[in-house]
């Protein structure tokens, strides 16, 4: 069983969907390594209009890292080199990425969803940045531009889950639905994108990084996050 489907629909529109429902969609460095091979492979495809982040199963989008895999303190920092470039490709996706809220988004699965431009959220909705917890360098790269520097301490520093009414009042969604309805809903709007013009929606995408500074953000966090790895405690290696 592969870790993650791909899924080319018309107009464009390219679905990843992780698939590890027993561990919660939780990444190991394999499903990392497949994230960001796909990842690096749409940057470079000229008929690519939008992305959307989705899931096999509604109990979650992503629960944050597999803290059961088996590492040594080598293969640990591996893994949190992969989770870094994930946070940077996502970034990097030259059109719009759509993520489906759904279940847990927890920790990096928090992460992915701040990371990408639109959200679509389920009504089972557990969105919490976990990190503090761990010690976890992570969080205010991506969170601080969606809800404000106030909002994004409070998210951060507690770890507090938020369900998808609150996600919604604090700007994070752009949809809401059912959870079983969520993708369809995230290819709805996917392809309201689709259908304006292309390079004219890659360059807006590129203004918006380039005017909000995200690569400098995310390349800040990146830092600490493999500090954190290498010379602090780092994740839990199974």
């Amino acid at each position: 069983m592969t870790a993650l489907l791909r899924e080319r629909l018309p107009d464009g529109i390219e679905v990843l969907r992780i698939n590890r429902p027993d561990k919660r969609n939780a990444l190991d460095t394999a499903t990392l390594r497949l994230v960001n091979a796909a990842l690096d492979e749409l940057a470079q495809d000229p008929d690519l209009r939008v992305v959307v982040v989705s899931t096999t199963s509604t109990t979650a989008l992503c629960a944050g890292a597999d803290v059961g895999e088996s590492l040594d303190a080598a293969g640990g920092v591996r893994r949190m080199e992969e989770f870094a470039r994930m946070y940077r490709l996502i970034d990097e996706v030259p059109v719009p990425t759509i993520a489906v809220c759904v279940g847990n988004c927890v920790g990096a699965g928090a992460e992915i969803v701040a990371g990408c431009d639109l959200r679509v959220g389920g009504d089972n909705l557990k969105l919490a940045w976990a990190g503090a917890r761990l010690g976890v360098p992570v969080g205010p790269a991506r969170l601080t531009g969606l809800v404000g520097l106030s909002r994004a301490k409070d998210l951060v520093y507690t770890g507090r889950p938020v369900g998808m009414a609150e996600a919604d009042a604090l700007g994070l969604l752009h949809r809401t639905a059912a959870a079983e309805e969520a993708e369809t809903a995230a290819l709805e709007l996917a392809a309201d994108v689709a259908r304006q013009s292309a390079p004219g929606v890659r360059r807006i995408k590129q203004m918006f990084r380039e005017l909000e500074g995200s690569a400098d953000r995310i390349a800040y966090e990146n830092e600490h996050l493999l500090d954190f790895q290498r010379h602090g405690t780092g994740l839990p290696q199974g």
